[in-house]
């Protein structure tokens, strides 16, 4: 239905938006709502997902996260409720490569995805996906630990410091810790 909105976001909530596109505001569902910033314009790929008593929005900062959702959404028994979780705690290149190397273990550690669907993931999955992270994706990345280290009450002048320093193709796990060690010398 819609591809995606370009506007200014004026609201940010635990699990969603309200990006503001032509006086009207959408409310979507994102991975990681607090790497926006309000007053900011953003060009959000969106998902719509059209059922008898509900109408959603999923949406997404980089193509690679949307077409990655599109792909565990095919998924039977995967719905978009339980793939966004997965693109919000999980790398994409870590997600397509726990996928082929029939990763269980990483998949079971996301929200409610249990033995039996992490196999169907597998399955259904396994070297179909074709998805390579951008320098827009390191970017987010940035963003990312930059909000994640101001939330721990670092001053933006601190973390300015060690972030070039921070290897950007890391997980944000890691890249919070290695932060974090730079931070405490």
């Amino acid at each position: 239905m819609y591809t995606y909105f370009k506007g200014i976001i004026t609201e940010i909530d635990s699990g969603n938006i309200t990006i503001e596109c032509g006086g009207v505001g959408y409310k979507i569902n994102v991975p990681n709502p607090f790497s926006y910033n309000i007053g900011e314009e953003y060009k959000v790929y969106v998902y719509t997902k059209i059922s008898e008593d509900d109408m959603a929005l999923f949406g997404f900062k980089i193509k690679e996260e949307y077409e990655l959702f599109l792909k565990l959404i095919s998924v039977k028994g995967l719905g978009p409720k339980l793939a966004l979780p997965i693109i919000a705690t999980g790398s994409i290149s870590g997600i397509v490569d726990a996928i082929n190397r029939e990763n269980i273990l990483y998949l079971t550690k996301f929200p409610k995805i249990g033995e039996k669907l992490a196999r169907q993931i597998i399955l259904d999955l396994k070297n179909k996906i074709n998805i390579e992270g951008n320098a827009e994706t390191e970017n987010n990345s940035i963003e990312e630990l930059m909000s994640v280290l101001e939330s721990l009450g670092y001053k933006l002048s601190e973390i300015k410091k060690v972030i070039p320093l921070v290897n950007p193709s890391e997980k944000l796990e890691n890249q919070v810790k290695e932060a974090l060690k730079l931070m405490l010398k």
